[in-house]
């Protein structure tokens, strides 16, 4: 789906319709929303158990919250996909697919799945199994791409041992272990990285830099672009000062310890975290995208879950209504609703009136409290059952 997509679930009953019918009452709702706002589509939305009018208004509130986490969830998968493939957009929407649909294609032909939650089950049922599901689903995504992310670090790292500049890479292939004093009981040597444009400083300053610094000890390495990498001596009582001396100078002291084989066996871990960090990857990519599915089919069963008990509560016993889903764009949004607003006021009993000029005007004051109970306050509610949203 498209950045600029927003889809509204909108919820009538059928007697806008003279014949009562729901087909032609899905009609009436395509009139009063009109091509020019948006393209309305017929909504499955099966009948369930209804309970007792306070369960009814409990559960309105669970579904509201419930409805806030199903799409925090699918929001956190999709940044999950989008860091994984370095913002790719056109790879990132090849994987965002809803039971291997794409979105639009989802939602338009959206059926209640029968198999997994049995639509005879009381709601409180449906909405516990709805809960654990999506906490399920983000617990699984969030922990391998923690995995990912703490394997990612330690590829990095391997590769900036390997490729990094001298004040970052590993040391083991570049110092001569002949030129590093070793199992010495008074001195020690540090290999220190100075940037290239601090070296005449570096040459004129180390040998005063603290106590007992060998004299004329210093012995260049090596150079990259960025640093020139030194040998120098020092009596070891002295070597933590001559070590923090050099940081305040912007010098980076490095640590070495000459180990046999050391060079091989830091080429085979780096190779060995490559394999691993490939691998996770992939395990990452399809858990994301087995996530994203997962995650945005739980939250559209708990938006047909609100509607109906929406539903019940605002047009009451015998249910018979029609519910549509409407695509169209966050500015026209607010003209589809405003039109359903005007054409269905008579629906909202005195919450809504109208001025001298006839224009839709809303009663905050008098709507019930029941209506409250069921998720709205006096900003958002609408003549009709209506409910907007984007699927990230």
């Amino acid at each position: 789906m498209s950045k600029a997509s927003k889809y509204l679930l909108v919820s009538l009953p059928t007697s806008i319709s003279p014949s009562n019918d729901r087909d032609e009452a899905l009609t009436a709702l395509r009139s009063a929303v009109s091509t020019d706002y948006g393209t309305t589509y017929p909504f499955s939305v099966p009948a369930f158990k209804i309970g007792t009018l306070d369960a009814l208004v409990q559960q309105a509130d669970d579904l509201a919250k419930l409805d806030g986490t199903c799409e925090g969830v699918v929001g956190k998968v999709s940044d999950s996909l989008r860091s994984i493939l370095d913002g790719d957009e056109e790879k990132i929407a090849q994987q965002k697919t809803v039971n291997d649909k794409p979105v639009d294609q989802y939602l338009q032909s959206y059926q209640w799945n029968r198999v997994k939650y049995r639509a005879d089950k009381p709601i409180a049922d449906l909405i516990d199994s709805l809960q654990k599901e999506i906490a399920s689903i983000d617990n699984d995504v969030k922990a391998k791409f923690n995995q990912y992310n703490q394997v990612k670090t330690s590829y990095a790292a391997s590769q900036r041992k390997q490729t990094g500049n001298l004040s970052t890479r590993s040391l083991l292939p570049i110092v001569d272990p002949k030129l590093v004093i070793q199992d010495s009981d008074y001195l020690e040597t540090h290999l220190i990285a100075v940037p290239n444009p601090l070296t005449k400083d570096y040459l004129k300053t180390y040998e005063a830099l603290s106590p007992m610094v060998v004299p004329r000890s210093s012995v260049k390495i090596t150079a990259d672009g960025e640093f020139t990498l030194y040998a120098v001596t020092t009596f070891k009582k002295h070597s933590a000062e001559f070590v923090h001396k050099c940081r305040e100078k912007r010098w980076t002291p490095r640590d070495f310890k000459y180990k046999e084989g050391g060079k091989e066996e830091e080429a085979a871990e780096a190779e060995k975290l490559g394999k691993e960090e490939r691998k996770v990857w992939g395990e990452a990519l399809r858990l994301g995208r087995t996530g994203y599915s997962d995650a945005a089919m739980v939250w559209v069963h708990v938006l047909a879950l609100r509607v109906f008990v929406e539903t019940v509560l605002r047009y009451g016993l015998p249910l018979e209504f029609v519910c549509g889903l409407v695509k169209t764009t966050p500015k026209l949004a607010k003209k589809v609703k405003a039109s359903l607003d005007s054409t269905y006021s008579y629906l909202a009993g005195n919450a809504f009136g109208r001025d001298k000029k006839g224009r839709v005007a809303k009663d905050d004051s008098s709507m019930s409290s029941d209506m409250q109970a069921a998720g709205h306050s006096g900003e958002d509610y609408t003549a009709c059952v209506y409910y907007e949203f984007e699927i990230a």
